[in-house]
């Protein structure tokens, strides 16, 4: 089911449907964090639905919001696009996985100009989000887009204004392409911005760029599609010119080594290869290693289990990448050896 900018904007926040084989008692799961996954979760959930009836009430909130909800205990999961680092998962005795796989593209708002038309590379993109280079018609955009009518009007840079892992990705990228934003800006889930106005969630940042004439702004790409933003071309690390598909995502993920990321934590950006693209990153669920609530737990591990095992033509068709079966074996074993209830017996068990 296609989704409007306004009806995904009215979404940000409401029960997702949700279905499948869930525990004995649990009606309802909760879950908040990341806009990135929410247009594949959302089609997992009402899928999902079909089969038992259960519901995911799924907040999308922003990576940094899931975070402190899951912390809080206000949830029974969380999810962020910013993995959480080793040490601090082991302080608050959390357990993450990846659950699926996607790109970030730039969107813009340009008259005239359709999806892949115009081209950005590494440096543009950088002095662009840095507050360098404020015009679309400046030499430098101009020398790699040949051809193209580029209207004199005033970039708007567009960002998020609430804590994402969607920002986190993005400036991790700015921050491998660019030693001056790595220096000025930095990375992570919010930071200050040099320039630019920011919306909430991806749904505020697609609303922004789609009435600002001259807007350019970091959405999902889902979120580009399932609205009609203009997307553009990117220059990935081995400076070809590439396009954002799930294919191209999936040849960004193909050198993940999961297995040796303690924690999984572990980033995409910026990944060498021809048809790489450069702005990849995997979305992550976060739940407790001692289940206050094991019967709310086991529901939601049997959801994700059901979403990596029937939900990938889902996931295929809104261009994500689902998880490798190595991957999705190996997390499911790491969920029946850590995830306990409070007598210490396994929660997870096939």
């Amino acid at each position: 089911m296609k989704r409007t900018l306004a009806a995904a904007c009215a979404a940000a926040a409401i029960a997702i449907l949700a279905s499948g084989v869930a525990s004995a008692g649990v009606k309802t799961i909760t879950g908040a964090g990341a806009t990135f996954p929410y247009p594949v979760y959302a089609k997992w959930a009402e899928a999902y639905y079909k089969a038992t009836g259960v519901k995911l009430n799924y907040q999308s909130i922003g990576s940094g919001g899931g975070i402190k909800q899951i912390k809080a205990k206000t949830v029974d999961f969380g999810a962020s696009d910013a993995p959480m680092k080793p040490a601090d998962l082991d302080k608050y005795g959390l357990i993450q996985w990846p659950q699926i796989m996607g790109g970030e593209v730039l969107a813009v708002n340009l008259p005239g100009i359709k999806s892949g038309e115009l081209k950005l590379s590494k440096q543009v993109l950088a002095d662009i989000f840095l507050g360098k280079i404020t015009k679309w018609n400046d030499a430098k955009i101009a020398a790699i887009n040949p051809g193209v009518k580029l209207p004199e009007m005033k970039i708007t840079v567009v960002h998020r204004s609430d804590g994402s892992g969607t920002t986190f990705i993005f400036t991790n990228y700015l921050s491998k392409i660019s030693p001056e934003w790595k220096e000025k800006v930095g990375f992570g889930k919010a930071v200050s911005w040099p320039t630019g106005v920011g919306g909430k969630g991806n749904e505020g940042v697609s609303s922004y760029v789609s009435r600002i004439p001259g807007g350019i702004g970091y959405v999902e790409y889902a979120y580009a599609l399932q609205n009609h933003l203009t997307w553009t071309k990117l220059e990935n690390h081995d400076g070809a010119y590439v396009t954002p598909t799930a294919a191209n995502f999936q040849a960004a993920a193909a050198g993940a080594d999961w297995a040796a990321a303690k924690g999984y934590y572990l980033l995409l950006t910026n990944q060498p290869g021809a048809k790489s693209w450069p702005i990849t990153g995997a979305s992550f669920i976060l739940v407790y290693k001692k289940a206050d609530k094991p019967e709310n737990t086991r529901a939601v591990l049997k959801f994700f289990d059901w979403a990596y095992k029937n939900g990938q033509d889902a996931a295929l068709k809104l261009d994500y990448v689902p998880m490798p079966e190595k991957v999705v074996d190996m997390v499911e074993k790491k969920w029946s050896q850590t995830i306990k209830d409070a007598s210490g017996n396994p929660v997870w068990a096939k």
